[in-house]
């Protein structure tokens, strides 16, 4: 009786970790499947941010020269038609005790 008892025990240990294997090499290819999707994602997230870092430096390039003085005065005297005032036209207002 107890050799048939050992016997069936080491059947029963032998099948087990013979499913485990399969089982195990599922679960790896699970595993690398959800690894693959991640780095997949991560990569397009990169090439999103290089994407968006290089559109940011354009439009800073775009306000420096928007807001560039020269262009901002060429604009005033060509297309609105006014001028730098003289000295002798600028008038400056002081007041006194303004804060209330």
């Amino acid at each position: 009786m107890k050799k048939d008892s050992r016997q069936l025990l080491k059947t029963v240990v032998a099948t087990i970790a013979a499913l485990c294997v399969p089982a195990l090499l599922v679960v790896n290819g699970i595993q690398a499947r959800k690894y693959t999707e991640l780095r997949n994602e991560v990569l397009a997230l990169e090439k999103k941010q290089e994407d968006l870092v290089e559109q940011n430096k354009k439009l800073i390039t775009d306000i420096s020269l928007l807001s560039s003085s020269d262009r901002i005065q060429r604009i005033a005297e060509d297309e609105l038609g006014m001028r730098r005032a003289e000295t002798e036209e600028i008038v400056r207002v002081e007041m006194k005790d303004a804060k209330k």
